[in-house]
């Protein structure tokens, strides 16, 4: 798609061609614009809801102020409560925590993934047992 079409349709879609989307290389317009309509917009694996929670944590994660508002306002589009968008950035931070710690203490992967893959057998039997009761 030419350059301008391609303002034609963000423009046809979000109401203006915002200027950070103006701003992207002329080469990389098309490219760029499809992969936020198709990931973004568009519909996929994962719900609106869903994508808007994960930009959310992605986001916070990366401590990125416009990400973080474009990403806490597509929640609210998507019906993502105040109370949800708090747990979403603090599990964002849990996880940037635990990997800090991860990373800082050198753990070993192979063993990491073995534990993880024990946690989980473990959880599975107790939900298991849980369901029988």
């Amino acid at each position: 798609m030419a350059q301008s079409q391609t303002h034609q349709e963000i423009e046809a879609t979000l109401g203006q061609v915002p200027s950070w989307m103006g701003s992207i290389a002329d080469p990389a317009t098309d490219h760029s614009w499809g992969i936020f309509r198709d990931l973004i917009l568009g519909e996929t694996e994962l719900s609106a809801r869903e994508k808007a929670i994960a930009g959310l944590a992605v986001a916070s994660a990366i401590k990125c102020p416009y990400c973080v508002h474009f990403h806490t306002e597509e929640a609210k589009l998507a019906g993502v409560t105040d109370s949800e968008l708090e747990e979403t950035a603090t599990l964002a931070g849990t996880t940037t925590y635990f990997s800090t710690v991860l990373h800082g203490n050198d753990t070993d992967l192979d063993q990491f993934v073995e534990e993880t893959g024990e946690i989980v057998d473990h959880l599975k039997d107790q939900e298991a047992a849980a369901a029988d009761d």
